[in-house]
């Protein structure tokens, strides 16, 4: 009973600081010394990195952050086999780590690609779908923010309908994959006002200033 109240304390602690790690921060020092709080966006994303120090820092960024979004829930399954409860909480303490790290006074990315790399380990066919849907957005109106808003959005919907052939998901893979689309979702709040104002600016690579 002892080791299975650490295991339940341990792993989301390890997922949290997981997802802290700021991959998008760290790379763009690496590549070019930006400062990516005081660069472009301000956000330490995949977006904002390949526009302040260039397309392979960027993706660089987006591979590490869906990285450890997958290596935390993947690890937590290894280590309760494959307990659904506690897989999902991994999934959204790695998820709180990347909006909130304790390292950077809680001020983290929009959570995006982490989300992704705990879908892909949760239920990849859902992730692809995600990525497709956020694909096609970004490809036809050219905003970043929309197409993760979108992805967020279906997330719910996808989990339910592709968990498994003819099964539902459990309850807490519903209930968590809801909780995980609300917070990026919030996290993208002022992109969804430009949004509706007009104002919210297209992607490109040019190092003007973006604020996805």
């Amino acid at each position: 009973m002892l080791e299975i109240s650490i295991t339940v304390f341990l792993i989301p602690f390890a997922a949290y600081l997981l997802g802290s790690i700021p991959f998008g921060l760290l790379l763009a020092k690496l590549f070019g010394g930006a400062d990516l709080r005081k660069s472009g966006s301000g956000n330490i994303g995949a977006t904002n990195v390949a526009r302040v120090v260039g397309p392979l820092a960027g993706f660089l960024t987006l591979a590490f952050d869906t990285g450890k979004g997958a290596a935390a829930v993947w690890l937590a399954g290894q280590v309760t086999n494959e307990s659904a409860t506690l897989m999902m909480i991994a999934a959204f303490a790695v998820l709180l780590g990347h909006c909130f790290p304790v390292w950077l006074k809680f001020k983290g990315g929009k959570g995006v690609a982490t989300a992704l790399g705990v879908f892909l380990a949760l239920c990849p066919l859902a992730a692809v779908s995600a990525l497709l849907l956020f694909l096609l957005c970004v490809a036809y109106w050219r905003y970043v923010s929309l197409g993760s808003i979108a992805a967020a959005a279906a997330m719910p919907l996808l989990i339910y309908f592709l968990w498994a052939p003819r099964h539902a998901p459990p309850i807490i893979v519903n209930v968590g994959t809801l909780a995980i689309a609300l917070l990026v979702i919030y996290k993208h709040d002022g992109n969804l006002q430009r949004l509706v104002e007009g104002t919210e600016p297209r992607f490109s690579f040019s190092k003007n200033k973006e604020t996805e």
